[in-house]
Parts: C-alpha cells; sequence; structure tokens
C-alpha cells in the first residue's frame, strides 16, 4: 500500500499531472464502451441527459484510476512502465490522490443518480468499489486471477450505459460485458509477456510470474477460443445485425489466429525478435475491442434506415 509521507514536495505537479492521475487511455476506453451502450440501447434519452452521464461515468472512471494510483504508488515505483507516473514519480502527494479519487467518486454517483435514474449511479458506485476494493486491494497482490476477476471492473461500463437509458439489465447488456471481461485476459496476459520482469520486481503474481511464459501463451488461446462466441452472440440480438456478425466473424479469425501463433512460440524465438508477435497481439487486441462496439453503434446508426439490424 501507498506510503502517504512518501513523495518529493521538490517537483510541483502541473495539470497534465491531474489528468494522468484519471488514467485518461483506461477512461477513453469507459467512455466509449459506456457511450456505446447508452446509444444501443432501446430506450431514447436526451442529448443533454446522455452528455451528463458519460460525462460522470467518464469521473467515475478518473476516480477508480485515481484511487489505484494512490493504493499502488509502493509497486508503481519499481516498475517501469509505471514509475513515471504522478504518485511515484513525486509530482503528486499520495494523500491528494486519495484525496481526489474519494471526492470524485462521490460526486461521479450522486451526480448520475440525479441526471439519469439511481440505479446507473449505483451501478458506478459498485463499479468503483469493484475496481479499487476487490482488484486493486484485494485480488492483486494475491492470486494470478487478479486480472480474470477484476476485468469484470472494465467490463461494467456498457451496462453502466445501458442502464442509463433504460433502468436495468438484459441481455444484451450482459453480453456487452461477457465480450469484454473474456477480452481482458488474453489483452493483459499478452502484455505480461514482455513486461514479465516488471511484475517480478513489484511481486505482482500475474500468471507470467506464478506459472510461467510457456503456461500463459497456453492461457491466452484457451481464452481468445472462449472469448470468441460472445460477439457473436451478440451479433445475433436485438441491437446486433449483419455489421456486427461479419465483424465478430472476421475479427475472431485474426484473433484466433494471433493466439496460435503466439502458443507456438517458445521464449527463446520470442525473445530473440523482441516479443514482436506478442506485442502485435496485444496492439490487435485494442483494436478488436473497438472495433467491436464500432460495429454496434453502426448497426444503431443505420436502423433508422431500415438497414441495420435482422
Amino acid at each position: 500500500m501507498s506510503d502517504l509521507s512518501a513523495v518529493d514536495h521538490g517537483q510541483e505537479a502541473g495539470f497534465g499531472d491531474y489528468v494522468q492521475l484519471l488514467k485518461p487511455r483506461v477512461m477513453s476506453l469507459v467512455v466509449f464502451t459506456a457511450m456505446v451502450g447508452l446509444i444501443v440501447a432501446p430506450v431514447s434519452v436526451h442529448p443533454f441527459v446522455a452528455f451528463t452521464a458519460i460525462l460522470f461515468i467518464a469521473l467515475g472512471g478518473g476516480a477508480s484510476g485515481a484511487l489505484n494510483m494512490w493504493y499502488d504508488a509502493d509497486i508503481d515505483r519499481v516498475m517501469r512502465r509505471t514509475q513515471s507516473r504522478p504518485v511515484p514519480a513525486g509530482r503528486v502527494g499520495a494523500g491528494e490522490a486519495l484525496g481526489l479519487g474519494l471526492a470524485l467518486s462521490v460526486l461521479s454517483c450522486l451526480m448520475l443518480g440525479l441526471a439519469a435514474n439511481w440505479f446507473a449511479g449505483a451501478f458506478l458506485a459498485f463499479t468503483i468499489f469493484f475496481y479499487v476494493v476487490v482488484y486493486t486491494m484485494w485480488l492483486k497482490r494475491r492470486t494470478p486471477q487478479n486480472i480474470v476477476i477484476g476485468g469484470a471492473a472494465g467490463a461494467f461500463p456498457p451496462m453502466i450505459g445501458w442502464a442509463v437509458a433504460t433502468g436495468g439489465v438484459s441481455v444484451e447488456s450482459v453480453l456487452m460485458f461477457a465480450l469484454i471481461f473474456m477480452w481482458t485476459p488474453p489483452h493483459f496476459w499478452a502484455l505480461a509477456l514482455f513486461m514479465k520482469d516488471d511484475y517480478s520486481r513489484a511481486g505482482v503474481p500475474m500468471l507470467t510470474v506464478t506459472h510461467g511464459r510457456a503456461a500463459t501463451r497456453k492461457h491466452i488461446l484457451v481464452y481468445t477460443l472462449l472469448l470468441a462466441p460472445f460477439p457473436v452472440a451478440l451479433a445475433l440480438t436485438s441491437i446486433g445485425g449483419p455489421v456486427t456478425l461479419v465483424t465478430a466473424l472476421v475479427l475472431n479469425a485474426l484473433f484466433i489466429r494471433g493466439a496460435l501463433r503466439i502458443s507456438r512460440r517458445d521464449d527463446a524465438a520470442a525473445e530473440a525478435d523482441g516479443y514482436r508477435a506478442e506485442k502485435a497481439f496485444f496492439r490487435f487486441s485494442l483494436a478488436y475491442l473497438f472495433l467491436h462496439f464500432g460495429a454496434l453503434l453502426v448497426e444503431a446508426s443505420l436502423a433508422p434506415f431500415g438497414l441495420g439490424g435482422w
């Protein structure tokens, strides 16, 4: 856990440091998937309500990021990938990160409840709790299943967006959740394959550390195969259609091919070429998710013209 006094006050924080504290890259995924969940829902939402709802969902995602950086500052300091973050680098005090995270958590959940409905506000509060307490404080440092179970936190945003519009949960929103939930392990394990030393130094029991890279490669393939049916099932629901089905089939084929390629490699070959295949798989995994949700948007935009859906 973070040492609240471990900060170099010789460095002043700039506006960009506080933005970085909110993990804007992660927030972009939260915003995009929540927006898709809201737009494809069968209930129309006033544009102003939709805008404010997405804004508060984004703030909730940022609050989670700030609280994560507060708690994980000790391990962030020893990982090359994270040591330049505002708290471990000493530009923002851990107490500041904690205060900002708590304030944004309360503000975002209350305002989402007022702007949309209290079910959506409570769902956002649960998501923040799950990411900070269940994943960051409990799972991350204790089990190699950290990213498997903890990945649920990143999968909730489209369900929250759907709840903003409908006030509830449906098969469609659960399948959007399942798509992200099953995608998360192969996505992060691919990263761990070429960042293993960081996790070892920090004492984080990522699968590459506890079971080795060979086992991780097999897990990536298994989870990629388990993932494949979910986007197809989503394409066959009321929010899907030909565009989403073709997208699912093509992206699944490419993703499985990448996972097969990784599973057949050994550490010597991967290290010799700088983990080229693993890095390519990781980059494609980002496109995989964004393109699936982008296809849902295309389907929704075609619906008024009688072209989208089944």
